[in-house]
């Protein structure tokens, strides 16, 4: 195995003591990759994803970044050391302009280093620049999402943690996100993307992991999922075998 810039080992968490959604779950992410986690509903999808943000607990297992254990580290702290979560919902502040979103996102910073990381957003992202002292809460939706992740930037983030960041978006403004995230890798961010568009996340990863009932059944390179024909039928809703608990690779 390559260095990870994240290891997650034999993850259990949950939001209710002795009720864990999360049963040893492990992934890891290397360098300025993309890597999606798919699944049905309730598969622990976004538990993980919080999970490594430090957002749920982690009852059993260790997560580590850039091999430096994390497990159980407040958000706050993540951030300030590189780690950078940008939630579905609730990810800008709607009555604040697009400059006070990204002055919020610098918060931690010196006051002449938040304007310098802001110069730059607005450099990598003219549109806001144009409408800095537009309310967020005017954006569309797709722009909503590509100023939380601007936001997230500020602090140059080595790893970015996306919860569903196509969710509600049309298939243009999702395209449009889905390359500001291929993007961002040029940059030398990793990424790990909860996605329901199973899809569209596919295409633009490196590797993916499958989770289902808060297990992982399958993980993989991208492209190979793509091509699968029983994956595919785990898009279509067709995939007993994760209901089962069959083990995937016994199957493709």
């Amino acid at each position: 195995m390559s260095l990870s810039v994240l290891q997650a080992k034999n993850v259990v968490a949950g939001y209710v003591p002795d009720m864990p959604i999360l049963h040893g779950v492990s992934i890891h992410v290397g360098p300025s990759e993309i890597v999606s986690i798919i699944g049905p509903n309730g598969a622990g999808k976004s538990t993980l994803i919080k999970a490594i943000a430090g957002l749920v607990l982690v009852n059993e297992g260790d997560i580590r970044f850039n091999e430096k254990d994390i497990t159980n580290e407040s958000a706050h702290h993540l951030t300030a050391n590189g780690v950078a979560f940008v939630p579905q919902t609730g990810n800008v502040f709607s009555t604040l302009s697009i400059h006070e979103n990204l002055v919020m996102g610098g918060i931690s910073l010196s006051k002449s280093k938040a304007n310098e990381r802001i110069e730059a957003i607005y450099k990598l992202y003219p549109f806001l620049s144009d409408r800095q002292r537009e309310k967020a809460g005017v954006l569309s939706g797709g722009q909503r999402q590509i100023l939380a992740v601007a936001r997230a930037l500020i602090t140059e983030p080595r790893l970015m943690l996306l919860d569903e960041p196509t969710a509600g978006l049309s298939p243009m403004a999702a395209n449009e996100l889905f390359g500001q995230i291929q993007n961002l890798v040029h940059g030398g961010v990793a990424i790990v993307m909860v996605e329901q568009n199973a899809k569209a996340a596919l295409r633009i990863s490196d590797r993916a992991y499958i989770l289902a009932e808060g297990q992982n059944r399958f993980d993989g390179k991208a492209h190979q999922m793509l091509e699968d024909e029983e994956i595919g039928k785990i898009f279509l809703g067709l995939g007993r075998d994760l209901k089962s608990g069959k083990n995937l690779k016994d199957i493709v």
